[in-house]
């Protein structure tokens, strides 16, 4: 299991990303899922991934290499996208062409084709833009109602950005809050853990502001973890007893 987040808000993109795989209680490792495809100051890019990392694997080597067009022949990378819709939808025509190619061997042992991705960026002289691309290669676009998306153990993380999060919300600020999001989640989980991977980018910037790995023993996210949980305690103990008891009926 894993849990990605991302959020578009005025000032920019934050995407995080934990690093936690397991195929099993006994096969517990750690693979980045959080990949960024960038020329400063013209493109930058990232996608951040979530179910099978075989699959996930296979479909950024395709975007790697590149898809050839069937009509043109030239082959389509997120790199030379013109735009990052038509960078979406290369994402969402890798997942299909790794599907037609394994779809059937994955099928013959029982294992779904679960993969979803969250892609996020900017190219110069256009708008910054975030996707969740599902596992049929089919995806929406985050809007300013909802300046997030969520891939993985998502539930958990999900009532933190619900009560604190929009559009408007300081570029830094929505990267605490994300954070405040993944420790919940890794409270919950523990399919979901350290390290994790952030990227901040700045609006028009085209390039990283924050490129990170939060280790185990951090200081920051430690002292953010011990925060977060004493303010839950201390706003649990400040909010009334329910008024609510059940009248004792007199004994006939």
């Amino acid at each position: 299991m894993t849990y990605c987040c991302g959020v578009l808000v005025r000032d920019g993109l934050v995407m995080i990303a934990d690093t936690r795989t397991n195929a099993g209680l006994d096969n517990v490792s750690t693979f980045r899922k959080l990949h960024i495809f960038s020329k400063p100051g013209e493109r930058i890019m990232a996608i951040a991934s979530a179910g099978n990392l075989a699959i996930s694997q296979s479909v950024l080597s395709t975007l790697t290499e590149g898809l050839e067009d069937p009509v043109t022949g030239d082959i389509e990378t997120l790199m030379n996208a013109p735009t990052m819709f038509q960078a979406a939808q290369r994402i969402g025509r890798a997942i299909r062409s790794v599907h037609a190619t394994e779809g059937d061997a994955l099928r013959s042992e029982d294992v779904s084709f679960d993969v979803s991705f969250l892609f996020g960026g900017q190219i110069k002289g256009s708008r910054m833009r975030l996707f969740m691309v599902y596992t049929a290669g089919n995806f929406i676009e985050c809007t300013t109602d909802t300046p997030y998306l969520q891939i993985g153990e998502h539930k958990y993380g999900k009532p933190v950005l619900d009560r604190a999060m929009h559009y408007d919300v300081e570029l830094y600020e929505a990267l605490k809050t994300s954070l405040i999001s993944m420790d919940s989640t890794m409270r919950s989980n523990l399919g979901v853990g350290l390290p994790i991977d952030v990227l901040v980018v700045r609006t028009d910037a085209c390039e990283a502001d924050l490129n990170h790995r939060i280790e185990a023993g951090e200081p920051y996210f430690h002292d953010l973890r011990s925060r977060w949980s004493a303010a839950l305690r201390a706003a649990h103990r400040n909010i009334p007893r329910p008024p609510y008891k059940t009248e004792t009926q007199p004994k006939t």
